[in-house]
C-alpha cells in the first residue's frame, strides 16, 4: 500500500491495464486483503480461503478503478490521467482530448468499456462477500452496492466525468440498505454457489 501512495509522486500515466491494476493492487487490492482477518471467515463457510481473499483483492481493485473512473477531471486538472494508454490511443483519444474534457461518442464508447471491467471485478467481489463472518457482512455488501451505483451515476451523467461529479444520492443510499441487510442474510456458500450458476 505504501509502495502504491509512493507512485503517485513518480507516475502520472499507465501504459497499459497491467500496469494500472499493479497500481490499484496496491493502492486498494492490498486494503481488500489486509480487510479479510478482520472482517473473519465464516466458520461454517465452504468456501476456499483462497477465494475468499480473491474476492477482497476484486473488491478493492473495483472500488479503485470507481475512483479512477469518477475523478477523471479531477486528476486530469492535476496532470494525472489513470487511465491505460493504449486503451485510449486505440479508442482514437489522446491525454489532449483528455485535458479538454469534452464528452464526445468516441469518450462515451471508451468509458462503456472501462465501466464494464470495473463491473466485471464487482462480480467477482460478490462471491466472496457471504463467506464473511455474520457481524462483518452487511457492512461489506452496503459498501459495495453503494459504491457499485457510483458506476451508474457515471451514465446518467451521459458519461460526462469531466464536469460533474458521479455520486449517490442520500435516498438511493438509504434504499440500498435493505437490500444489503437481506444478501447479509443469506447463508455462507449458498451466496457463492448461486452466483457460480450465473
Amino acid at each position: 500500500m505504501i509502495e502504491g501512495m509512493r507512485l503517485d509522486l513518480k507516475k502520472s500515466r499507465y501504459q497499459t491495464f497491467d500496469e494500472l491494476y499493479l497500481y490499484c493492487y496496491y493502492v486498494a487490492g492490498t486494503v481488500g486483503l489486509m480487510s479479510v482477518p478482520v472482517m473473519g471467515i465464516a466458520p461454517e463457510s465452504k468456501a476456499s480461503t483462497e477465494s475468499v481473499y480473491n474476492a477482497a483483492l476484486a473488491l478493492g481493485i473495483a472500488n479503485q478503478l470507481t475512483n479512477i473512473l469518477r475523478d477523471v477531471g479531477e486528476d486530469a486538472r492535476r496532470g494525472r490521467i489513470y487511465l491505460p494508454q493504449d486503451e485510449l490511443e486505440k479508442a482514437g483519444l489522446s491525454d489532449d482530448d483528455i485535458f479538454r474534457g469534452q464528452v464526445t461518442d468516441k469518450w462515451r464508447n471508451f468509458m462503456k468499456g472501462q465501466i464494464k471491467r470495473a463491473r466485471m471485478f464487482f462480480d467477482e467481489a460478490e462471491k466472496g462477500v457471504s463467506e464473511l463472518s455474520a457481524a462483518s457482512r452487511w457492512p461489506v455488501w452496503a459498501s459495495l452496492l453503494l459504491y457499485k451505483q457510483i458506476l451508474d451515476a457515471i451514465e446518467a451523467n451521459d458519461y460526462d466525468n469531466f464536469s460533474k461529479r458521479a455520486y449517490v444520492g442520500k435516498a438511493k443510499k438509504l434504499a440500498s440498505l435493505p437490500v444489503a441487510y437481506g444478501r447479509a442474510l443469506m447463508k455462507p456458500s449458498a451466496k457463492f454457489a448461486e452466483l457460480m450458476r450465473r
